[in-house]
């Protein structure tokens, strides 16, 4: 009770000696000391530990508040009155400060190493060329004559996009003293900008260009081969142009190559793919064919000669291998015939082996055989104009496509069957193949002389050899190439050449051109929109090639094509090679309506599907 009744009679002011007595007039001092105590107690972070800013001990509430006052704590030790830190709290903020810097020392050195690093992408590492626009033409002279065009497409220099490769026949003025023919020039022209990136004198003009890796392997170097048009077999590097080897013409003896060589497994077993030329001399009857060391360009063996008798054109040869393996030679006149690869190696090698890929048979095709093993297998002999191979579906052989004076018609490659005939009249260029129904078969575009001046393109399904589109056209210019691009649907848009298209009326088949014969246009039909033909270019040249590649990359199709302008009296014709981007020709191509369709595709919807075309590598094989 004493307690109690003491802490109550304790009030502001100044206190006089006798219990409870209070003087008022000394209340003014009283509350000036409260207000310096408060400011003291702001100042010095309030009272600490028990103790207050001056040192003075708070008098206890309880007796439990005694005992504990009396307790020791030795964090309680102050200097000069004023309260102390814990132990340690400077070491620990001197520890903390150091790991903050640390970590933006390492923050700012990462930052900075970062932007090191975008600025050498950016500005020091070659980006992959851009050739979503790329479109230019080339201007290379005049041509000195020559009858044919031969084009190729392959990435010589390794930058992603494929080279341009054709060889042509110098003028006069550039071929070489007292040459008995014509000197040639092989040219090859960079895919991006048309530049010239190498070029190499041919003795001769050349037939036919074709590259490819000899050699197994992603390290592999492209190598160009190139067949003369009377004895010459070169292999050209792709990169650098230099020649790796020729063929020495002693071996063609008194004939001279009648084809495009064409490339075989490897033989001689030294890790490089051969080849085989077929050789014909002044008398039809005599062929010959030669295999050919693909690293060395040395003979494999002796020439091996047959005795033919046909009436028309040169088939081939082209390699055919069978579902089971087995590989055969097709060549003829007019007629296919067949030779098995394995029965050419042995009279080569004058020696009754061969090695084991060689000695498998094709038993539908061995049937064939007449009573005399050592003739010839008869596949086809009904007026032959062109052989094809043509990529099975759901298989790994090819079926053999051939147009006839009398039509087309398609052989199962298994058993040599027809698949199906189709009678036309007038079918003198190879059928371009292409996927324009939804069977996933290949189709086939073929243009048909249909009077003069005047051309019919038509589709054949190629499962079951039915027209399925056809358009009649105008067009003066003989023999123009038609192409095929895949898309990334599976579908495939056709390019060929005709003269400039008017309206369609509904009821007639019959379109006049509206220019003159001189100019023509590149159109482009899609299966999705069969009554409609773009118009992508034109022309007042005449166009000898033509050849499409992709660019992976940018999933984009380019257009090359070969032309050759108008010649005069005295003045060579001059030859321009062109190359288009397909994707942005559709974007800018005009529209050609053939017939009305319902319901009417509009502008704006057919340009929203062709800004999503993206183009693929095709599949199939030719």
């Amino acid at each position: 009770m004493a307690t109690v009744l003491s802490r109550a009679l304790k009030l502001p002011g100044k206190k006089s000696p006798d219990l409870g007595e209070y003087d008022p007039l000394t209340q003014a001092d009283s509350d000036e000391s409260e207000d310096d105590l408060v400011l003291n107690l702001q100042k010095n972070g309030g009272v600490k530990n028990g103790k207050s800013p001056l040192g003075e001990a708070p008098e206890p509430d309880s007796d439990a508040e005694v005992a504990e006052a009396a307790k020791p704590h030795l964090s309680e030790v102050t200097t000069e009155g004023y309260p102390s830190e814990p132990l340690g709290g400077l070491e620990q903020k001197a520890a903390s400060s150091l790991v903050s810097y640390v970590r933006t020392s390492v923050f700012l050195l990462t930052l900075g190493i970062s932007m090191i690093l975008v600025l050498l992408c950016a500005f020091l590492i070659p980006c992959p060329p851009r050739d979503l626009h790329s479109t230019w033409s080339r201007h290379l002279g005049s041509q000195g004559g020559g009858d044919l065009s031969p084009l190729e497409l392959a990435d010589v220099n390794g930058d992603g996009l494929r080279d341009v490769l054709l060889s042509f026949v110098m003028s006069r003025n550039g071929s070489a003293v007292g040459g008995s023919r014509p000197a040639a020039n092989l040219v090859c022209l960079s895919g991006m900008n048309g530049s010239t990136l190498w070029s190499s004198l041919l003795p001769e003009e050349a037939r036919d260009i074709t590259c490819l890796e000899l050699m197994p392997g992603s390290l592999a170097e492209t190598v160009c081969l190139v067949t003369g048009t009377h004895k010459m077999l070169s292999a050209f590097n792709a990169t650098s142009g230099k020649a790796i080897w020729t063929l020495n013409p002693n071996y063609l003896s008194n004939g001279t190559l009648a084809a495009p060589v064409v490339v075989l497994p490897d033989l001689d077993e030294d890790g490089v793919r051969d080849l085989v030329v077929l050789a014909i001399g002044e008398l039809q009857p005599d062929l010959c064919f030669l295999l050919v060391s693909g690293r060395t360009g040395s003979p494999v063996g002796r020439p091996v000669k047959y005795n033919v008798v046909g009436v028309g054109n040169l088939i081939g040869p082209q390699v055919y291998i069978t579902t089971n393996g087995a590989v055969y030679i097709l060549f003829g006149f007019g007629n296919i015939q067949a030779v098995a690869l394995r029965d050419i190696f042995v009279q080569a090698q004058n020696r009754d082996s061969s090695p084991p890929s060689l000695q498998i048979e094709e038993p539908e095709w061995e049937k064939r055989r007449s009573i005399n093993l050592s003739e010839l297998i008869d596949v086809y002999s009904d007026g032959v104009e062109l052989l094809q191979m043509v990529k099975a579906p759901d298989s790994n052989c090819s079926n053999l496509l051939i147009t006839t004076r009398q039509g087309l018609v398609l052989l199962r490659g298994q058993n040599l069957t027809p698949y199906w005939t189709l009678r036309l009249q007038g079918l003198r260029s190879q059928p371009t193949p292409g996927y324009f129904t939804d069977d996933q078969t290949l189709d086939f575009l073929l243009q048909i002389q249909d009077g003069v001046g005047m051309k019919k393109m038509m589709v054949v399904d190629g499962d079951s050899g039915s027209v399925v589109w056809s358009y009649r056209a105008p067009c003066h210019m003989k023999e123009t190439p038609a192409t095929s691009a895949v898309t990334s649907d599976r579908k495939s848009v056709f390019l060929f050449w005709a003269e400039g298209l008017s309206a369609a009326s509904p009821n007639s088949d019959i379109i006049l051109g509206t220019e003159p014969p001189s100019l023509h246009h590149l159109y482009l039909l899609h299966p999705a929109f069969p009554s409609i033909l773009l118009d992508l270019a034109n022309t007042t040249g005449t166009v000898t090639a033509s050849e499409v590649g992709i660019n992976d990359l940018w999933k984009d199709a380019f257009y090359v094509t070969r032309t050759t302008g108008p010649s005069s009296e005295g003045h060579p014709a001059a030859l321009v090679v062109s190359k288009l981007s397909l994707r942005w020709a559709l974007m800018e191509g005009q529209m050609a309506q053939l017939q009305e369709s319902t319901p009417k595709i509009g502008r704006g919807e057919l340009r929203r599907f062709l800004s999503r075309i993206k183009f693929v590598e095709a599949p199939y094989e030719i």
